[in-house]
């Protein structure tokens, strides 16, 4: 596929760039600055502009586009990173504006240039306990597509209405989009952070003890495009299993005790579940923590 990648250049989209280009699609990066990857062309862009949207889904991604004596089609495929990527950055209004007119550039152009496949970046923190004032409990576990997301900040926010503006594209365009509710991404080299977070089990309740490989979540997205015919679906993005000791049932009972489980937790499942994305895209992750914690400990 030619891909339109916005975003390419943040720290989830730089590993995912390198693994759709590695599986053979061609990608052009459009970011506000270039991509880390010499070899992914980019494109220096503002998602808040819709016309630089557009005219970048209708782009050669390099000179060598105009050796076939033709203008440039629209791409075969969006995905979309480009965003504030949390609070405490811009002021809440900013963060929101930058979010939501974004993203409806973005799917808005898409569809309006016939690409029916577009992948949005949502976010763990629309289950509303990431960003939230003081103490928060989820409403159940485990946490899965069907929730009542209910996030209090602007960023959450944010993406909740992102998914909003894909549904309702994706049913007027009978296009697919697929919106990830991507947990806390980790890079190869955080995984020294992991023992850390097993002493101390507060510290992870707010990404719900979940957690995204980057590179696996390049698999995500790469399963995601390779899958048609869904329309409008959620998936949660996030690795196989809890960042803790012990079987999640017991720790969760212990730790969230007023939290009632609407289903068995099996073993070290997360409670942010990825179940969705095992049975639906055909997900196996090749990150495990507990294997990247002993790595870089040897």
């Amino acid at each position: 596929m030619r891909i339109l990648f916005t975003g390419g250049s943040g720290k989830a989209g730089r590993h995912v760039l390198p693994w759709l280009a590695d599986r053979g699609h061609d990608v052009l990066n459009f970011d506000l600055k270039p991509s880390e990857h010499a070899r992914i062309p980019n494109l220096l862009g503002d998602i808040t502009d819709a016309g630089q949207v557009f005219n970048a889904m209708t782009a050669h991604f390099n000179f060598s586009g105009f050796e076939r004596g033709r203008a440039p089609a629209p791409v075969d495929a969006v995905v979309h990173f480009a965003a504030v990527p949390r609070i405490l950055m811009h002021p809440d209004n900013e963060t929101y504006r930058v979010n939501v007119m974004g993203t409806y550039n973005v799917i808005e152009a898409a569809m309006k240039l016939g690409i029916r496949k577009v992948i949005v970046a949502s976010s763990e923190t629309t289950y509303g306990v990431c960003f939230a004032e003081g103490d928060k409990d989820y409403h159940s576990f485990p946490l899965d597509e069907d929730y009542d997301i209910d996030p209090m900040d602007s960023y959450g926010l944010s993406k909740l209405v992102n998914e909003k503006t894909a549904r309702a594209f994706a049913e007027r365009f009978k296009a697919d989009i697929y919106a990830l509710r991507i947990g806390n991404v980790i890079e190869p080299h955080e995984y020294g952070r992991f023992p850390g977070f097993v002493a101390n089990p507060p510290l992870r309740k707010r990404n719900a003890w979940s957690y995204i490989d980057a590179r696996d979540l390049g698999q995500i997205v790469h399963l995601c495009l390779q899958k048609s015919g869904l329309g409008f679906q959620v998936f949660n993005a996030v690795n196989d299993s809890i960042t803790t000791d012990g079987p999640t049932e017991a720790f969760l009972k212990k730790w969230c005790p007023n939290t009632p489980h609407r289903r068995p937790l099996v073993g070290d499942e997360a409670p942010l579940s990825n179940r969705k994305i095992r049975e639906v895209l055909g997900f196996k992750e090749a990150h495990n923590w507990r294997g990247e914690v002993k790595k870089l400990s040897a």
